[in-house]
């Protein structure tokens, strides 16, 4: 169907163009129309299977270099090492598989099983159908409470409101007529004269006629922006594969080059092959990945008692990322519930309805905002229109009980709300006759009361006005007696001669906690930024309660946004921190512009309208609570109590889990790097090959396993969320890894080739024990030592982290075992120390300790490693 502004037609001219009539199409015309054109139903994105979830655990650069050192571990008869690399892989498998499946499945018991029905009519007759029976041409019948199954141009309207806000983001219900609406190309939240898929329908009647099903409404089409847009890849992820690729370029290189000095000195030729082999195995940080992932799954284990819901393992490390969020407004700042903030009386002003009291006004008041509207309780509970229900809620809340002033004072009649009036009356009987109270619009109540209590009307409506220009829903109330029910009760009758009583303000407030959030995130370096579908000055409002930002300056509309090229919008996005009135394809493209200038975005978001900057976005976190389905499968991480503050939990505990890996790789790339130096520069001081194969990955398999494994047990480094965050782009090996690398790799070769010639100079025969025993306590010490990156091992102490400790302790054990136990001397070509010796390796190999802790003591006096 080609595009047709269908807004701009009347009623007639929207059925005319779709062939249609008042009394619908007929059933042989709809089952023609439905082969034309399809189900009314969203093409669902297609699951993933259980053999692809795993597959996928296994795609990454770093697996497959570990899978090639299994190979050449099995290749030169070191079986137990290819076992060990075979079980971290498939453990890393495992839990990688089993995180997402869980989350997969907390999503289905999300998502709403059951499809909408719709009632139409067809042949002149009222019929109910599935709602994926509908074709464009069908007249549909509305009332509240109903979910609108397609798009559809009003034909007739009553007193219609519906909540879009999962679609536009407007916070208050939209009221609907049916007139004809100008030629400009509205936006859908403009679109006045139309409803659409999915909104809910919150007051009212009506009917319309289907212009759009399936993939044509404009939910279809936000479905097909989902679907074009692809997501990115995670700041460790990004930073993982490059370490992974540059890993193994230089272990390559490295091998090499011991192999040729090898050959070069006269060594064995099998002999030097065996060891660059075995120092390629050694070289690659086999529990890297184990580190990752127990890392990352101990995160969303403790998030989930958050209450939020991990769907891809990697991105609870990427919040810690994060240096832009961009968050969704209504239901995720705000709660999505209107609320009673302000009332204004013609002296004084308060922020909530006073308590029942003797004085005649406040109490006329209490009672109009209890009587005056269509709240019933639904399984319950008390469930109407939002702006009715936070009016019944604040009464009830100052002890205006509706239950017992109703008996008290029972309705009598009501004029209902018209969007002509913009106002509702409801009459009550009172001991002294009838009492009328009435609702609506300031400028039309104002204007119907008498100056009987001494207020001035121009200056209530000034602030009215005044209120309004500051984002709330204002309404005016007012009351009349009567001595008897007028007859007939009509507006003329009723609505005249009205004593004012108040103007009460509304607003959808912020969640308590989210002001506390935005202070976290300001100081964590991280920039939130409002994108919202509702007015300006709503937004602008919420973001000064926020603390987002108070500076007008720093907002702009959809209509000023689609005015500016991409080369100019880029240039000022930084600058921005509030967008109101966006459409989705706006907001895809304010995450791409933060993108384009090197920003990691995160996007949180409950409505169908953020699904594609969800998907696109480096992490997309929906809400669960009150979220849509389409929101939550195009997200990475999922807040099930709908909580922003639950995001400050997610970035610090991000930035620990990345804080660990970092240290992880610290640790054994330094140890690695004093491995390699042994080997390679022994030869040059004319003394022999320090260490056997089977040293060289006995020393890698109990230094990189227990105490790796432990960094994921270190506990948070203070001040986590007083740092900026870390550039996306920034390297891993960044603020002085690589120089701690490169030192600690020369100390430790340096002090093991000291010990081997000490032990030669002496002629030991058991050299060879005393190198592979400092190599490996040497490197234990360095675990220890490298728990923090600033804070020195005695400040923290040695109980904080017991799995360490443990690991330490245990691989201690495990290598005096090694040296001390005849049957495995004869396995690993060890001979048992003399107490004298063994001391002089624990005194060499703690220099490490000592000298690590005095770089610590240099980077907390700015000396070196200095940032920025």
């Amino acid at each position: 169907m080609a595009p047709v502004n269908w807004h701009s037609l009347t009623p007639d001219e929207a059925l005319q163009q779709l062939h249609s009539s008042a009394a619908g199409l007929t059933a042989t015309e709809a089952q023609k129309r439905l082969a034309d054109y399809g189900p009314n139903t969203l093409p669902e994105a297609k699951r993933r299977t259980l053999p692809a979830i795993v597959l996928a655990q296994f795609s990454n650069v770093m697996i497959i270099v570990l899978l090639a050192a299994a190979l050449l571990s099995g290749f030169i008869g070191e079986p137990q090492d290819t076992i060990a690399i075979i079980v971290i892989i498939l453990l890393n498998a495992i839990v990688g598989t089993v995180q997402e499946l869980r989350a997969e499945r907390a999503i289905s018991t999300l998502r709403e099983m059951a499809a909408p029905d719709a009632r139409l009519l067809r042949d002149g007759k009222v019929i109910t159908l599935p709602a994926a029976g509908l074709v464009p041409g069908d007249v549909v019948l509305l009332e509240a409470g109903n979910i609108v199954p397609a798009d559809l141009r009003l034909l007739q309207s009553e007193a219609m409101q519906l909540d879009e806000s999962a679609l536009t983001g407007e916070s208050i219900p939209v009221h609907k007529q049916h007139t004809a609406l100008g030629k400009a190309a509205h936006t859908p939240a403009d679109r006045h004269n139309m409803v659409f898929k999915s909104s809910l329908m919150t007051r009212g009647r009506g009917q319309g006629v289907v212009v759009a099903t399936g993939s044509d409404t404009e939910i279809g089409r936000i479905a097909g922006l989902l679907r074009d847009e692809t997501g990115v890849m995670t700041p460790l992820q990004i930073r993982l594969d490059r370490f992974s690729r540059h890993l193994a370029l230089a272990i390559l290189a490295i091998c090499a080059l011991v192999f040729v000095v090898g050959l070069l000195r006269g060594e064995d030729v099998v002999l030097m092959f065996l060891t660059a082999i075995s120092l390629a195995v050694a070289a690659i940080p086999e529990a890297l990945p184990a580190v990752v992932t127990i890392s990352l799954a101990l995160g969303a284990r403790k998030l989930i008692r958050h209450q939020a819901l991990v769907r891809n393992l990697p991105a609870v490390e990427t919040l810690g990322s994060v240096t832009y969020i961009c968050t969704d407004k209504t239901g995720t700042l705000t709660q999505n519930h209107m609320s009673v903030d302000l009332v204004v009386t013609a002296t004084t002003q308060y922020n909530t309805l006073q308590a029942a009291s003797a004085d005649s006004q406040w109490r006329a008041l209490g009672q109009a905002m209890a009587l005056n509207n269509d709240v019933a309780e639904k399984d319950g509970a008390p469930a109407g229109e939002p702006t009715e229900l936070a009016l019944f809620e604040a009464a009830l809340k100052a002890g205006y009980d509706r239950e017992s002033l109703e008996k008290a004072m029972p309705r009598l009649g009501i004029i209902a709300f018209d969007s002509t009036r913009k106002q509702m009356a409801t009459l009550h009987r009172t001991r002294s006759g009838v009492v009328a109270y009435i609702k609506g619009a300031p400028e039309r109540v104002l204007a119907q009361c008498s100056n009987n209590n001494g207020f001035d009307a121009g200056e209530m409506l000034a602030t009215a006005e005044k209120l309004a220009r500051e984002g709330y829903r204002v309404l005016a109330f007012a009351t009349r007696e009567f001595s008897a029910l007028p007859d007939p009760v009509t507006s003329e009758a009723v609505e005249q001669q009205l004593t004012f009583l108040a103007l009460v303000a509304l607003i959808d407030p912020p969640r308590p906690e989210v002001e506390q959030a935005v202070a976290d995130c300001l100081t964590a370096g991280i920039t939130p930024v409002m994108i919202t579908g509702d007015h300006p000055a709503t937004a602008m409002t919420i973001a000064r309660r926020m603390g987002i930002t108070d500076d007008r300056h720093a907002l702009i509309t959809g209509d000023a946004l689609a005015k500016l090229s991409d080369e100019k919008f880029a240039r000022i996005v930084e600058s921005i921190r509030v967008y109101a009135r966006v459409t989705p394809e706006q907001k895809l493209r304010i995450v791409k512009a933060l993108q384009v200038n090197g920003e990691f975005v995160a996007m949180t978001g409950d409505g169908v309208n953020d699904a594609p900057a969800l998907k696109r976005a480096g992490i997309g976190v929906s809400m669960g609570k009150h979220g849509t389905d389409v929101a939550r499968e195009a997200s990475d991480m999922v807040l099930l109590d709908d909580n922003f503050a639950t995001i400050v939990t997610a970035v610090k505990s991000g930035r620990h889990i990345f804080d660990n890996i970092r240290k992880f790789i610290k640790d054994t790339m330094s140890s690695n790097s004093g491995e390699i130096w042994t080997l390679f520069l022994a030869p040059f001081f004319g003394l022999p090959i320090p260490l056997l194969p089977i040293h060289i990955l006995w020393i890698n398999l109990v230094t990189d396993g227990l105490p790796g494994l432990a960094f994921t047990a270190e506990p948070a480094e203070q001040g986590i969320m007083q740092r900026s965050p870390r550039p996306p782009k920034e390297n891993i090996f960044a603020h002085g890894m690589w120089q701690h690398i490169i030192w600690v790799g020369l100390f430790v070769g340096g002090i093991s080739i000291a010990s081997q010639a000490w032990a030669i100079s002496r002629g030991a025969e058991y050299w060879q024990t005393v190198v592979f025993t400092v190599l490996t306590v040497s490197q234990l010490f360095h675990s220890l030592s490298v728990r923090s990156e600033t804070r020195s091992l005695f400040s923290i102490g040695l109980f904080s982290n017991l799995p360490m400790l443990g690991a330490v302790l245990l691989t201690l054990i495990l290598q005096l075992a090694v040296i001390y136990l005849p049957a495995l001397n004869s396995i690993f070509h060890t001979q048992p120390l003399p107490l004298f010796d063994l001391a002089v390796c624990m005194i060499l190999s703690s220099l490490v300790l000592v000298f690590v802790e005095f770089e610590k003591w240099l980077i907390r006096r700015g000396v070196i490693y200095k940032e920025g």
